[in-house]
């Protein structure tokens, strides 16, 4: 199992200049990756052409670009661009976002999002294999028809003959989708005591391209906070777990709070997006339950982070991402190093 680090958005929890530092310290310590973020702030493909130029061997993933933000064409342009910049570093995660962003920010419309995601792949993979672009499908034509468009192909080519593109998905049939077309799943939220559940649709889809499911790198985003304080290390969660579960989407399209529900916490998750759309943030963090953050979160002592470092190497996660929850930089630098010499 590989250990990656997740800085999250341009300047969210950390300052521009403290990613940098932090990605810098995981490449000295051999981490395999470094993930960025985008919502509708700082974008997440900036940050990682900065981070190429700085530092030697650490991968630099995108985790995700939103698809609806750019054209799957611009989308192509921008990895290759990146894969060039980085000498062949760049892994591509892609990500449907949701309605509020897709439809709110973006102009785009949220639907027929399983065809969209598919034929947007496609598009990408034809794209950065230099093919011409011709494409008939639902939601996509390329060229466009009745028009001056012409078929056109990528004038620069990619450090990697075959650029990795992750998917990442939660929900059963987007999980599905990510086991039939994509070199790896980015889950969040994940509880290595569920992986068999987890899994079936990983397998369905896996089994619909005739493939084996461990083509599928299992690459999961955990919160990480290493404290002898246990009640302390939750506190440090419960902020970000309630935004998601409570605030990440529409009442009606929050996928996280499904994925919640799915482990058994349907009521616990209703009171945290009741609390958090309400704006009572303090009720909807503590209806949070302890079980829930222990199961989806690296926290506690050093015994106990172990404990789950060898949890998820027995769900066959393949790299796992760390976000390390700490305010400091000589804590972040502790919770690196704790984990690299416990892995």
């Amino acid at each position: 199992m590989e250990l990656g680090i997740h800085v999250g958005y341009a300047g969210g929890g950390m300052s521009v200049s403290e990613q940098l530092d932090v990605t810098k310290m995981a490449d000295k310590l051999g981490y395999d990756s470094v993930w960025t973020a985008e919502a509708y702030g700082g974008d997440a493909a900036t940050p990682l052409a900065w981070f190429a130029g700085q530092t030697e061997k650490i991968k630099l993933g995108a985790a995700i670009f939103q698809m609806p933000g750019r054209t799957p064409a611009n989308c192509a342009m921008t990895a290759a661009s990146l894969d060039m910049i980085s000498d062949g570093r760049f892994i591509l995660g892609l990500g449907s976002s949701g309605p509020q962003v897709a439809e709110g920010w973006h102009g785009q419309p949220f639907a027929h999002q399983l065809q969209r995601t598919r034929e947007y792949f496609e598009i990408v993979r034809k794209a950065l294999a230099r093919e011409r672009l011709e494409y008939d499908g639902e939601i996509y034509q390329l060229p466009l028809p009745d028009g001056l468009g012409k078929p056109l192909k990528l004038i620069v080519s990619p450090v990697q003959e075959k650029l990795p593109i992750y998917l990442a998905a939660i929900g059963p049939k987007n999980t599905e989708l990510c086991g039939e077309i994509a070199d790896g799943w980015l889950p969040y939220l994940f509880s290595p005591e569920h992986i068999a559940q987890l899994k079936v649709p990983l397998q369905t889809g896996a089994d619909r391209a005739g493939r084996s499911i461990d083509d599928v790198a299992i690459c999961p985003t955990v919160f990480t906070v290493i404290d002898d304080d246990l009640e302390a290390a939750r506190n440090v969660v419960r902020p970000l777990m309630a935004l998601y579960i409570g605030g990440m989407g529409a009442r009606s399209k929050n996928f996280y709070n499904k994925m919640a529900c799915s482990y058994g916490f349907e009521k616990e998750a209703k009171q945290i997006q009741d609390y958090y759309l309400e704006r009572k943030y303090a009720e909807a963090m503590a209806a949070i339950p302890d079980k829930l953050i222990d199961m989806t979160a690296m926290i506690g002592t050093r015994d106990m982070v172990k404990d789950k470092l060898e949890a998820l190497r027995d769900a066959g996660v393949d790299t796992l991402i760390v976000t390390p929850m700490h305010p400091t930089e000589a804590g972040r630098r502790t919770i690196l190093e704790t984990l690299t010499e416990l892995a």
